[in-house]
């Protein structure tokens, strides 16, 4: 089930990687520490990652293509929970010390292992669905808008309010199993600006003076983040004569969007002349990662990814396991955004920041 294919560094990271690229924004442990003794912030990431494990069984056990689900999902919960009781004890068991990567990926290993390819594949096409039923009309109200610097902020603040649809975030699934999101009323809510990182003003002069040829996105989650959020943003380059290249997941992990179903969602987004609602999307690309996480360590891409991304001058990162948990300090040949939603406590209180506050971190690096 492990992502088989060779990877290669994002040829758009600042050289040399090993000295300049840091994958993990929040530093769990200094050399100091005690190696063998679990610091206060390694704890207070296992324990998020402890209160999550309930939710991923319960969507597990629901997985209609597993035989014997709960039983295995039950399987799953405890192998999973001991390994994070056993990192408390210590820190360097289980491959440790633990870092967010890490984390993320013993769990995909165990849900793995039982048989689990993609638990939460239910509601990624129902969310799916519905959200290609509203792209048209989000689209319209961003067009109706005339003023480009206004609409570009309009797009933004799509895009971080699409980002709200994450399973992975305890808090979320708890209030999504409830009533579901509206996309329009999570764009008119997001928290007052200025946003805990808020570089959106100087952002919005550059779009009006600035183009950029080529711009490759990394996608977060399916449903409103991706159709409603980063596609009509996606839309709006393309009509401004940039090339675009969507970077999704090779492998299923929470409600993230995969490679297969970007590809099914693009084709039945575009129309027989392969427009995006009037805008040709020709210039639309998309590429397999080669990522199997929540988060990406951009040292390991596919070499696909690396060849289309190699002639980028625009990289966004976007939501926030891949733009804020992960690669927030990653320093890049090129133009850069770091943009997505603050949705643990654990993450705010690093930033400084709200629960649910906004990141957008643009970055412009001159005369590249």
């Amino acid at each position: 089930m492990e992502s088989s294919s060779p990877t290669v560094p994002f040829p758009l990271l600042q050289t040399p990687i090993e000295s300049k690229y840091r994958v993990c924004t929040i530093p769990y442990r200094f050399p100091s520490d005690n190696p063998r003794k679990a610091t206060p912030v390694e704890i207070q990431w296992i324990d998020l990652f402890l209160n999550s494990a309930p939710s991923f069984r319960q969507r597990a056990e629901n997985d209609p293509t597993v035989v014997d689900a709960p039983i295995k999902a039950e399987k799953f919960a405890q192998r999973y929970t001991a390994m994070l009781e056993d990192m408390k004890k210590n820190p360097e068991s289980n491959g440790g010390p633990p870092d967010c990567v890490l984390l993320c990926r013993l769990r995909e290993q165990v849900l793995r292992e039982l048989g689990f390819r993609d638990i939460f594949k239910k509601v990624k096409d129902e969310e799916n669905a519905k959200a290609i039923s509203l792209f048209e009309g989000v689209v319209r109200l961003n067009d109706a808008i005339e003023d480009d610097s206004k609409r570009v902020e309009n797009l933004i603040r799509g895009i971080l309010a699409g980002n709200i649809f994450d399973l992975g975030s305890a808090q979320l699934a708890e209030v999504f199993a409830k009533d579901g999101m509206s996309f329009l009323a999570s764009c008119q809510n997001l928290v007052s600006r200025p946003w805990v990182i808020d570089d959106l003003d100087d952002f919005k002069m550059k779009w009006t003076t600035k183009t950029w040829k080529k711009a490759v996105i990394f996608v977060d989650n399916s449903g409103a983040d991706i159709i409603l959020g980063v596609l009509p943003f996606a839309r709006e380059l393309l009509r401004r004569g940039t090339t675009v290249v969507l970077a999704a997941n090779d492998l299923p992990s929470i409600n993230d969007v995969t490679y297969p179903e970007l590809v099914e969602i693009i084709s039945k987004l575009k129309d027989e002349n392969g427009q995006l609602m009037g805008v040709d999307a020709s210039g639309l690309l998309i590429a397999n990662s080669g990522n199997d996480l929540p988060v990406i360590d951009l040292s390991n891409v596919s070499p696909d990814l690396a060849y289309l991304a190699s002639d980028a001058d625009l990289v966004i990162l976007e939501g926030m396991g891949r733009a804020i948990e992960t690669n927030l300090y990653a320093q890049l040949k090129c133009d850069s955004i770091k943009i997505g939603m603050v949705k643990h406590p654990e993450v705010a209180q690093f930033l400084g920041g709200r629960l649910y506050d906004c990141v957008f971190k643009y970055h412009e690096v001159l005369n590249y």
